[in-house]
């Protein structure tokens, strides 16, 4: 089965074409990052109408990748939620009207169920059961996953999630949006034994986060190393940059332990943009070698936004038998532990 993957959840706009047997044909994605850098965030009607401008392109590309045509085409799969209303619109009517135009089945997928199954393209593919750490600008959760479908939340973050939480610190700190990256990047040049931040919700039982905690003592400890006209000096952004994500990732780090120690899984897989944190990636390769489990992760361009992890999600659904009806879907919040299991 060949299935054409629309992402079009925020701000960037993904297209790819799975095949069931033959794995991913193509893929394209175009970022409008430089767009919303203006503003500092990203602006849902912009948002929105550069989807318009650039789904039917990248389409038209993923396609001529592929060396097929739109009737080779078996199944659409679109993100549905959750995300900004006006830029799931785009990809959902877009996807329903393709579908409904070449007589094949449409299938709406979560958002956040993509980012899960992501890891699931890569040669060596996580199997089920295992726990996976979601996180993201907009989510940060932990999930005991049995199977296609077959969630259980273990613990969520209370407020900001962590990519947000990176975002918010980077801004702090001057630098552009998107933040985390920049934060990334500038914490390799600090001194991470400097300060010391605090890891919260670590010194009581559970497995939810909180990280607004963070983000204020951030906010404090870079008030309190600026000088009398209100500047500071580069090292110390780069060591206030390096003590936070040091406290991100270890925070995320016991939560983890905690989750693999609790359910008795031997595999945990980290998705979403947060995922291609190379330090978190670092701490969790040690933690999980201690707890003589595994741990999986996609390919950098597959833990942002994408439509591989689309495709391929709703691909396994299709297989299943399940589809949309003729419905346009979109839902902005949408609990995953709702989603039909296979």
């Amino acid at each position: 089965m060949r299935v054409l993957g629309i992402e079009t959840s925020c701000d960037e706009t993904g297209v790819a074409l799975y095949d069931s047997e033959k794995g991913l044909l193509g893929d394209a994605l175009y970022s409008q990052v430089a767009m919303h850098a203006e503003y500092g965030g990203v602006v849902p009607e912009l948002a929105s109408r550069d989807h318009v401008r650039k789904l039917i392109p990248l389409i038209r590309e993923v396609m001529t990748e592929a060396g097929l045509g739109l009737t080779d085409i078996d199944a659409i799969a679109y993100t549905a939620g959750p995300g900004l209303i006006g830029a799931l619109m785009v990809g959902a009517s877009t996807g329903r009207a393709l579908a409904l135009s070449l007589g094949v089945p449409a299938v709406s997928v979560h958002h956040m169920e993509g980012h899960l199954l992501a890891p699931m393209l890569e040669e060596t593919p996580p199997e089920f059961p295992f726990v996976a750490l979601l996180v993201s600008g907009g989510h940060t959760q932990l999930v005991q996953v049995e199977g296609i479908g077959r969630y259980t939340l273990l613990g969520e973050s209370l407020d900001d999630a962590a990519g947000e939480a990176f975002d918010k610190a980077a801004k702090m700190l001057g630098l552009d949006y998107p933040g985390g990256p920049l934060v990334a990047k500038l914490a390799q040049q600090g001194d991470r034994s400097r300060f010391t931040f605090p890891r919260p919700m670590t010194d009581r039982p559970g497995l939810d986060f909180s990280f607004s905690g963070l983000k204020t003592f951030t906010l404090n400890t870079t008030n309190a190393n600026r000088d009398g006209a209100g500047n500071i000096d580069d090292q110390t952004r780069a060591d206030i940059a390096a003590a936070f994500e040091e406290a991100v990732v270890d925070t995320l780090a016991i939560k983890c332990r905690r989750a693999i120690q609790q359910t008795g899984y031997r595999q945990l897989v980290i998705a979403g943009g947060v995922s291609a944190n190379a330090r978190l990636r670092e701490k969790l390769e040690a933690v999980m070698k201690k707890e003589r489990a595994q741990l999986f992760y996609a390919r950098p361009k597959f833990c942002t936004d994408n439509g591989a992890m689309i495709a391929y999600a709703g691909c396994q659904r299709l297989l299943a038998g399940q589809e949309s009806d003729l419905t346009i879907l979109a839902r902005p919040r949408w609990p995953m532990d709702t989603l039909p299991a296979i």
